[in-house]
């Protein structure tokens, strides 16, 4: 890392629309001369504000940070409910296309990395593999893949029923009422099939998406840094290393921070709040 003097950032608030017609803004903190960029995805149920210390921190580095926003969150205009419905092929194929649109606009010429929080940066993994020209490198904190063999015994042998309960839930209300159960927030129920499929086999699809999402990320060749949380039991380090295995041409540095180095709680969201860390080790 740099100890430059502070720079000169810009806070954007870039509005976005997909082809089939969704609206939401992007959150942006871009730097004079920017040495490279970052779209970052939030995790499930998060909106895009709440990683703007993240993107703060970045920026003072020389990264132009846009914060994606999900559909159904934050500033999108859409909200899940049983007349409002979308999958993976929405998030992957309409939503992150136009994200990256901006990127290139407001931040031409520099390299470009891709990566995301829990549910983020697994589709941030997806994404790369159905356009691997998107991005350079790979960024992921707090991530891995819900695959119920992939977690620590103590926790794994409840997360089937977990995942058949939750795609029950969302389907039989329309939407999953993630506020009320603590869990998420109101998920489209597409989102939630998709998800909790890969949570029952570890294999990552997504309905009315053609490409074998597997073939792709295993083909796919990209730097990889990743950062685990200690004591993150969303997201402990046996579930990155297994979503990380499924980048087969490519070799990850996979750093495990405890509460001593971040300063804060090592669990799955007190990082979002104080960040240094996880920016000194993902820029180190």
């Amino acid at each position: 890392m740099d100890d430059a003097p502070p720079r000169t950032v810009r806070s954007l608030e870039i509005d976005a629309q997909t082809e089939d017609g969704h609206r939401y803004q992007l959150l942006a903190r871009v730097p004079d001369a920017p040495r490279s960029s970052l779209l970052w995805l939030p995790a499930m149920g998060i909106s895009a504000k709440h990683y703007v210390p993240f993107a703060d921190a970045l920026a003072q580095h020389g990264v132009a940070v846009f914060l994606h926003e999900w559909r159904g969150a934050g500033s999108s205009q859409v909200r899940a409910s049983r007349d409002v419905d979308w999958g993976y092929r929405e998030l992957l194929t309409q939503d992150l296309p136009a994200s990256e649109a901006l990127v290139a606009h407001h931040a031409p010429g520099v390299p470009r990395t891709l990566g995301g929080h829990s549910l983020g940066g697994q589709l941030a993994c997806c994404r790369l593999g159905l356009s691997p020209e998107s991005a350079t490198a790979l960024w992921l904190v707090g991530s891995g893949a819900p695959y119920w063999r992939a977690f620590p015994a103590k926790s794994k042998w409840w997360l089937p029923f977990a995942y058949r309960f939750l795609a029950w839930l969302a389907d039989r209300h329309g939407a999953l009422p993630g506020r009320r159960i603590g869990f998420g927030g109101q998920e489209a129920r597409g989102v939630i099939r998709d998800w909790s499929l890969t949570g029952l086999s570890g294999r990552y699809a997504g309905a009315g998406i053609d490409v074998d999402l597997e073939a792709a990320m295993a083909a796919l060749a990209v730097d990889v840094r990743a950062v685990a949380l200690a004591q993150d039991w969303l997201g402990p380090e046996s579930s990155l290393r297994f979503l990380l295995s499924k980048l087969r041409r490519s070799s990850p540095r996979i750093d495990v921070l405890d509460a001593a180095t971040l300063g804060t709680r090592a669990d799955h969201y007190a990082w979002m709040k104080q960040p240094q860390a996880v920016v000194s080790h993902l820029l180190d």
